[in-house]
């Protein structure tokens, strides 16, 4: 992973890119939207990580965020053979996992935003390859 400023410099005017990407809208006074995407990383950098999108309506940034953790997690640990309740608390799968030694990592990107009446409002998140070589 690398940083916005490193990947902006890796980017040129019209390239074509592959990303993950979640938008979201209202034109509703007051209405609170998120957009977020959720990464997990295995401990072996021979198995791919996942992603997942997730947009929603009412909630804020942490919950949006863990939420969309909780998806690419909940992903990973399946194809690991990861036994993972759904019906658990996230931060009590999210320690199973790392205990397991399986998940290194997850995090996400998330952007919220409050509607305003009559004005389009939208988020935006995504996670975007580019080659670093």
């Amino acid at each position: 992973m690398i940083s916005r400023e490193e990947g902006l410099g890796l980017l040129s005017p019209g390239q074509v890119l592959f990303c993950v990407f979640s938008r979201n809208e209202t034109n509703e006074n007051h209405r609170l939207i998120a957009s977020s995407i959720g990464l997990s990383r295995p401990k072996d950098p021979s198995i791919c990580g996942y992603l997942s999108e997730h947009e929603s309506f009412g909630e804020d940034e942490q919950k949006a965020g863990s939420y969309a953790e909780d998806l690419a997690a909940s992903m990973l640990a399946t194809i690991q053979g990861g036994d993972f309740d759904s019906g658990a608390d996230y931060d009590e799968m999210k320690e199973q996992w790392r205990v397991s030694g399986k998940i290194v990592e997850t995090t996400n990107i998330t952007q919220t935003a409050v509607g305003r009446d009559g004005l389009w409002t939208v988020t935006v998140a995504a996670a975007v390859f580019v080659h670093t070589r």
